[in-house]
């Protein structure tokens, strides 16, 4: 294997680093500051190999517990300053040469040069809908707090680009990078009290306020330049937190309600603010200046009849404007607003009565040359926005919904024993109750609490339709979705809750969209939303919405297959269920659940969008964004415009010039993953599932426990009290595996596949030509680079001599896997065609290494049952620390 060629560091980390160093002798203490640099030495030189781990195990020795703490604390602070400085590189010509097409403007040119015209890219974008979608899944170790001082360092790094010299009058910008890297030295980096669903809704909202508000409208404007005419609002944004209760009981429908009144405060707050600056700009004297009928009309009926404004229509008809927006907000926030309207007005019934005061002021502005700037930005806002900021998803699983329907046709005197009745039996009665305006739910017979929570959080949906719009909620996700009656049993809630019109085809107010996630459940997809099409009234009312979603879930189906068989079987499940839509002649939407891992689905949006298969995009999209990946692809809004941008491109290029394979290569392709799959299906569940105390190893060796009592999320770590891996959930199991720097559900099973697959040449033609088996093998790559059997073996001692077998089982795994995947992409060495990610994780390695021999220490004292409070906190700072630093762990 060859050697890696030398480092060559950023900048920007030279610059921060050495700031760390100065803080962290100047507040720590001149002896931290030595060991923290004798440590830090120590593990560079064994990574070059001029050492052993013998001299750093030395060092780390040398800790006390304070100074282990205060150890942990720096590593993890520079390899969040490192992560900054990467960011900012990226977003550079200095950073990695982007992938082609990867912006919205070059994603145009690439389609006209091949005969694309811009009508065309427009007509598309018409029936378009890309979506990334927040959820409160928790990877992000990291209190927003720390994540705030790390943006202000970016902000005052852009200024530093732009040529500025000071941050204020009298201090260097040197100096407030200083001052901030010292508030994040003496911020506390971890959580007192688990995060309840009430902060996971105002972390969100920051996130609204910060960088998807102001970027948003402003990214439409710049689309609508490089297409040289405006651009729908294909471009929205969603959110799962206060409506997800898959596993989290403290989701209810007071959370749904909150979140909808804390998004109208966040929305309003934006749009009342850029109402009130339009109002001392459009400062048009009718004196000077003709005005429109529609605007006098407007300017008159707005109730302003200041003397001063006589003969400023614009300016009086944006003081109606503001009232009415003014009062529409109080109605919806609950609260007033911080600037109180000058008069007394009517609230908005809807977002469109609003864009239609706006568009007849931007009709008036343009006549009069004036027009564009940021009228135009509100109007492209409220498109993309109405009333409500985020669409708010509901999310249950089948189970739930299965138990509640049961309850309420007992309770009825309809069915005794919905459970256990056959699926056709149970089609059958649902299909009937959905017909009949009867309700089930009565006073006179109380339900369970489950079943009233459920009815209730239905009711909300109703309610948060009714005040901000129907674009507020407007889809019922059913997680565990096995079979047609899963797809049935939540729309008989919604007939209880008055979200469903009953009928022969009864007519559903919100899309309930299948999640399916195991492997069975994805092989089971086809058939089921095959039936599901052919009911009554469901097609028509698919393509009255524009079309029908599907859900197909990464993580679970990585538990359950591991990543090869997972990857590939929702490739086969995403175009096997193109052609069932095809059939039904109904749009299909694809809903990606994809996580930061490469084990749960993460990598490049970019490449994965353009991997789909031919047709199956559609120019609809939505993809699930969570925990630590939000900061990393939304941090600041100079990234945000960037994932954005590159989102569009990529679904712009996956619609209309999706990449096609000659049928020939096609099919003799897809035979080889069938075959690549079931071989690595079986390694997989031969060692996950099959070896004889693996469960208990894997509890022993990562540090699951332990995680489990980071106070990062409001669900908990597992669906039931079992500890069965088959009901723990995907992100626990995957962040575990990350911490011991195995990354097991990124890679195992694969390399077994590929060594025995007998045509090494057909492994790398499908390399060179097909862009999915590109994607699925770069991921792996990362994720190979990442992981370290040496350190690994240091966690597996933790599971004691009984446990030496199942990792041996693993290490040759994984050098079978690495062997395996440099045959197929004619590499040397791991991550040779991406210098640039090569650099980041090589920089990072030292920084890595330490603080997971610290670990492993402070997991041994932990077990022991040692007591000192100092040992559980390094514990969680070590977490949070290690995912910092190997930034996709969750």
């Amino acid at each position: 294997m060859a050697s890696a060629p030398p480092i060559v560091q950023n900048p920007d980390i030279r610059l921060l680093g050495r700031i760390l160093g100065d803080v962290i002798r100047d507040l720590g203490g001149a002896e931290l500051f030595r060991r923290t640099e004798a440590i830090r030495a120590a593990s560079v030189e064994r990574h070059r190999g001029r050492a052993d781990v013998a001299q750093l195990a030395g060092e780390l020795e040398a800790l006390n517990l304070d100074d282990t703490l205060s150890f942990v604390r720096g590593f993890m602070l520079f390899s969040m300053l490192a992560n900054l400085a990467e960011d900012r590189q990226m977003a550079s010509s200095a950073g990695a040469a982007p992938e082609t097409g990867s912006s919205f403007a070059e994603a145009v040119q690439m389609l006209e040069a091949k005969g694309v015209g811009r009508e065309a890219i427009r007509a598309m974008l018409g029936q378009a809908r890309v979506t990334p979608v927040l959820t409160a899944h928790p990877t992000e170790v990291r209190r927003k707090s720390m994540i705030d001082h790390r943006n202000r360092i970016a902000e005052l790094m852009a200024m530093r680009d732009r040529g500025a010299t000071e941050a204020a009058p009298g201090e260097t910008l040197e100096k407030a990078i200083r001052r901030q890297v010292a508030l994040l030295w003496q911020t506390r980096p971890l959580r007192r009290e688990r995060i309840r669903v009430a902060d996971e809704i105002e972390t969100a909202l920051a996130w609204l306020r910060d960088d998807f508000l102001p970027v948003m409208p402003r990214l439409s404007e710049a689309w609508a330049q490089a297409l040289g005419g405006p651009v729908p609002p294909f471009l929205t944004i969603g959110s799962w937190i206060g409506g997800d209760r898959d596993g989290n009981p403290n989701v209810t429908a007071d959370s749904l309600a909150l979140a909808m009144a804390r998004s109208a405060g966040v929305l309003f707050h934006w749009y009342l603010a850029e109402v009130h600056a339009l109002g001392a700009e459009l400062s048009l004297s009718s004196e000077l200046a003709p005005v429109p009928d529609a605007v006098l009309r407007l300017a008159e009926r707005s109730g302003d009849d200041s003397p001063a404004r006589a003969d400023e229509p614009y300016r009086r008809a944006l003081t109606g404007v503001y009232a009415r927006l003014a009062a529409t907000a109080e109605q919806l926030s609950g609260a007033p607003p911080a600037r109180p309207a000058r008069i007394v007005a009517e609230p908005y019934q809807s977002p469109s009565e609003f864009l239609a005061d706006l568009d007849c002021l931007a009709e008036g502005a343009d006549a009069a040359g004036v027009g564009g700037g940021a009228l135009d930005l509100i109007r492209i806002a409220v498109g993309q926005f109405g009333f409500h900021l985020a669409t708010l998803d509901l999310r249950q699983n089948s189970d739930v919904h299965e138990a509640c329907v049961g309850e309420l046709l007992r309770l009825a005197g309809v069915e005794a024993d919905y459970a256990a009745l056959d699926e056709a039996a149970r089609v059958e009665l649902l299909r009937s109750e959905l017909a009949s305006p009867r309700l089930l739910a009565t006073p006179l017979a109380p339900v369970s609490e489950r079943t009233a929570g459920e009815l209730a959080i239905f009711r909300a949906a109703a309610e948060a339709r009714a005040r901000h719009g129907e674009a507020a909620v407007t889809t019922a996700i059913v997680s565990k979705t096995t079979s047609l009656s899963d797809l049935l049993e939540p729309m008989l809630l919604m007939r209880e809750t008055g979200l469903l019109l009953p009928g022969e085809a009864p007519v559903a107010g919100l899309m309930v969209v299948p999640l399916f996630e195991t492997i069975a459940d994805l092989q089971a997809a086809p058939d089921i939303m095959r039936a599901f099409l052919a009911l009554p009234g469901v097609a028509q009312a698919a393509r009255a919405r524009g079309a029908q979603e599907v859900m197909i879930g990464y993580s679970d189906s990585n538990k359950d297959g591991g990543y090869l068989t997972s990857t590939w079987e929702l490739q086969r499940a995403t175009a096997a269920l193109k052609l069932v839509f095809e059939e039904a002649g109904v749009p299909m939407q694809l809903f990606h659940g994809r996580g930061g891992s490469v084990g749960r689905g993460g990598g490049s949006s970019f490449a994965a969008i353009r991997a789909q298969p031919p047709g199956t995009v559609q120019g609809r999209i939505r993809i699930t964004e969570q925990g630590e990946v939000i900061a990393a692809k939304y941090g600041t809004p100079e990234a945000a415009a960037r994932t954005l941008d590159t989102m569009a491109a990529a679904t712009l290029l996956a619609t209309l010039d999706s990449p096609k394979l000659p049928p020939e290569e096609g099919a003799r392709y897809r035979e080889a993953l069938d075959r690549l799959s079931a071989e690595s299906f079986a390694a997989y569940r031969g060692l996950v599932y099959g070896e004889p105390g693996f469960r208990a190893f894997f509890r022993a060796m990562t540090p699951i426990s332990e995680i489990a009592s980071l106070k990062i999320g409001s669900r908990p770590p597992s669906r039931t009290a079992s500890y069965a891996i088959e009901d723990l959930r995907a992100i626990p199991w995957v962040f575990s595996w990350a911490q011991a720097r195995v990354m097991l559900p990124g890679w195992y099973g694969t390399g077994q596949a590929l060594a025995g697959f007998a045509d090494k040449g057909l492994l790398r033609a499908m390399f060179a030509d097909w862009p999915f088996f590109q994607a699925m093998l770069d991921n792996m790559e990362m994720v190979l680079a990442k992981s370290d059997m040496g350190i690994a073996a240091r966690y597996a001692e933790l599971a004691g001599p009984e446990g030496a077998p199942l990792f041996a089982i693993i290490r040759d795994g994984w050098q079978r896997t690495v062997d395996s995947l440099l045959e197929a992409t004619g590499q040397s060495r791991l991550l040779e065609r991406s210098p640039v990610l090569d650099t980041s994780i090589r920089l990072r390695l030292p920084y890595l290494e330490p603080l997971n021999l610290l670990q492993v220490e402070l997991l041994k004292r932990h077990r022991a049952g040692e007591e000192d409070p100092r040992i559980a906190e390094g514990l969680q700072l070590s977490v949070n620390a290690i995912a910092t630093g190997l930034r996709n762990s969750g």
